[in-house]
C-alpha cells in the first residue's frame, strides 16, 4: 500500500514537472516567435544613389551588420534619380513598420527643400530619423602647378587674393544646389571674398577641372587624398568641425579663421513616419552596436567619421542644417525651378 501510495505521489510530480517543462518552453517558443518582436523578417534598405558610392557603401556595411546580429536579411535597394527624391518619396509611402528604411545623404533630407518647390515628400511629416551614422568632409583643394592661387600658404592667402580681385578667380562645384556649392557660398559670405562659381556634374568632373586648371579650387571629397598625398592637389582645409584622419595635418575652416564654419556630407537612416517609437530605437540601438565590431569599425571609418546620432539628436541636426542652409541659399539667391 506504502509503495502505492509513493508510486502515485512520484507519477503526478513528474506529471507537474514535464507540464511546467512545457509550459516554459512553450513560453519561450512564444517570446521568440511573439508578432511583435522587431525585427522578424527581412529589412529593406531604399537608397536613392547608384552602387558604389559612399551612400551604397554605408547602407551595405550596416544592412550586413544587422542580419549578422539578428539573423534577418537586411536588402540593400537601388532606387536612383532626382538627388535621391524619388527613393525618399518611395520610402515616405511605405508601411511604417519598420521594414522599408531610406539610407540617405543630408542633400535629400536638408538641402533638397530649399531648392524645389515641387517636392513629392515633406521631410518633418514623412518620415522618423533613426540614426545618424557616418559625415564626411569636403577638402578645399587647389593645383598646386596653377599660379598664384595653387601657390597660396594657406586658406586665408588664398581668400586674399580672392578678396582683391573680386570675381577673377573660380570655384568648381557638384552641382547647382550641391553642399560644395553650398559650402563655398558660406566661405564666400564669411570671408568678404567673391569667387566665380562654374558647376560640374559631380565632384570627380570639378576634380578634373582644377587639375586643369579650368577652375582655381573646389570642394572636393576624401576620393582626393591620393592625388593630394602625390602631390597633384594641395588640401588647405577641410569643412567639418574636427580634422580628417586621413589629413591630420589639414586644418578645419574653423581653425583657419572662420569660427562655426561645419558643412559635412553625411549618411543616415529614416524610417516611415508613424513607426512605433520602440521599432525606431531598436533599429537605431541595432545600427549603434556596428561600432562595437572592430571589423565594421575599420570599414566605417574608410567611409568618413563615424558619428552615431540617436533619433532625437539626429532629428536636431536635421532641423539645424535645414535652417542653415535655407539661409545659405536665399542668401545666394540659388535656384532650380
Amino acid at each position: 500500500m506504502k509503495n502505492r501510495r509513493h508510486s502515485k505521489r512520484f507519477f503526478l510530480a513528474a506529471v507537474a514537472c514535464a507540464a511546467a517543462t512545457c509550459m516554459t518552453a512553450g513560453t519561450a517558443s512564444a517570446q521568440a516567435q511573439a508578432p511583435g518582436a522587431y525585427p522578424n523578417k527581412p529589412i529593406r534598405f531604399v537608397v536613392g544613389f547608384s552602387a558604389g558610392n559612399s551612400i551604397d557603401s554605408v547602407a551595405r556595411i550596416i544592412a550586413q551588420h544587422i542580419t549578422n546580429k539578428t539573423g534577418q536579411a537586411v536588402v540593400v535597394d537601388n532606387r536612383t534619380g532626382a538627388n535621391g527624391m524619388l527613393a525618399a518619396a518611395e520610402v515616405a509611402r511605405a508601411q511604417p513598420d519598420g521594414y522599408t528604411i531610406l539610407i540617405s545623404n543630408s542633400s535629400t533630407i536638408t538641402v533638397n527643400p530649399s531648392l524645389y518647390k515641387k517636392m513629392t515628400y515633406d521631410v518633418k511629416k514623412d518620415f522618423a530619423p533613426v540614426s545618424l551614422m557616418v559625415s564626411v568632409p569636403f577638402i578645399l583643394t587647389v593645383n598646386p602647378q596653377n599660379d598664384p592661387i595653387g601657390q597660396a600658404p594657406n586658406l586665408k592667402a588664398m581668400l586674399d587674393l580672392a578678396k582683391a580681385k573680386p570675381g577673377a578667380y573660380s570655384y568648381g562645384s557638384a552641382g547647382v544646389g550641391n553642399l560644395t556649392q553650398l559650402s563655398y557660398e558660406l566661405l564666400n559670405g564669411m570671408s568678404g571674398a567673391k569667387m566665380t562659381h562654374v558647376a560640374y556634374r559631380g565632384t570627380a568632373p570639378a576634380q578634373v577641372a582644377v587639375l586643369a586648371k579650368e577652375v582655381d579650387s573646389t570642394f572636393d571629397n576624401p576620393s582626393s587624398v591620393p592625388k593630394i598625398k602625390a602631390g597633384q592637389l594641395r588640401a588647405l582645409a577641410v569643412t567639418s568641425a574636427q580634422r580628417w584622419h586621413e589629413l591630420p595635418d589639414v586644418p578645419t575652416i574653423a581653425e583657419a579663421g572662420f569660427p562655426g564654419f561645419d558643412i559635412s556630407f553625411w549618411v543616415g537612416a529614416l524610417a516611415p513616419a508613424q513607426t512605433p517609437p520602440a521599432v525606431v530605437k531598436t533599429l537605431s540601438d541595432l545600427i549603434e552596436t556596428a561600432v562595437q565590431d572592430p571589423e565594421v569599425k575599420a570599414k566605417l571609418m574608410q567611409q568618413g567619421n563615424i558619428r552615431m546620432l540617436n533619433p532625437q539628436k539626429f532629428a536636431t541636426q536635421i532641423d539645424s542644417e535645414t535652417a542653415q542652409y535655407a539661409e545659405i541659399i536665399r542668401k545666394a539667391n540659388i535656384t532650380l525651378d
